[in-house]
């Protein structure tokens, strides 16, 4: 499989500490900075994207904070896995017990709320070897390496379609639902900007050099001779 690392666009830790950045280059690794929070995933033909645009009362009663939204969309992936495992939302992510197969990022404005999940349906092992622990883990995951903390949603669901169906049904207790074709979605989008970068080659060398001594800043007239 070929993968792709998507870490959020407003880390916090430096690029170096969440890939292995030399086996990523070496290895032609796409790195794409995404505009939400959470953590850095690994993307390939394995990964099942779903997210909400959401005005901010477009769901009745749900407050537009991280909290709530998290609580909301845990409740309605419990609707889509009865009966598949034993789903939980454990701090802010998705798993089967103690087992992640979901993470989440948003993005909250003032009028809008954005909810997006990766979900692992398969991963190649070998693929986590570009991922670092991350210093700043869930208290859940015990200092547990990706292949012990992990677990895929094909283990627990017959097929994609399976999850598709839930979803719908789930969601149609909330929404009207319309399906349509991502060129209907983006004939509307001619002004778009996005504000998710593609890291080049050279990004990634600098980073190497530089060993992320760039994340420390100096404060002008500090320290004081």
């Amino acid at each position: 499989m070929t993968a792709r690392l998507l870490p959020p666009l407003s880390w916090v830790s430096p690029v170096s500490e969440l890939v292995e950045v030399e086996p990523v280059l070496r290895d032609n690794v796409p790195v794409v900075r995404r505009f939400s929070g959470g953590g850095t995933v690994i993307v390939d033909q394995g990964t099942v994207f779903v997210t909400f645009i959401c005005n901010k009362t477009a769901v009745t009663g749900l407050q537009p904070f991280p909290r709530d939204i998290m609580s909301w969309t845990g409740q309605l992936y419990g609707k889509v896995f009865h009966g598949f495992g034993e789903f939980q939302l454990r701090e802010n992510d998705y798993a089967f017990s103690h087992r992640k197969f979901g993470g989440n990022a948003q993005s909250i404005t003032k009028d809008r709320w954005v909810h997006h999940t990766s979900f692992l349906w398969d991963y190649d092992v070998k693929n986590m070897n570009y991922l670092k622990n991350p210093k700043r883990a869930p208290e859940y995951r015990l200092a547990r390496n990706h292949t012990d903390f992990l677990c895929r949603m094909n283990e627990y669901m017959p097929s994609r379609s399976v999850f598709t169906e839930g979803l719908i049904a789930a969601l149609s207790e909330h929404f009207t639902i319309q399906q349509t074709g991502p060129e209907t979605a983006l004939s509307h989008d001619n002004d778009f900007e996005p504000s998710t970068k593609l890291l080049s080659p050279q990004d990634l060398q600098d980073i190497i050099s530089s060993k992320e001594s760039s994340t420390v800043q100096r404060v002008p007239g500090w320290p004081q001779s």
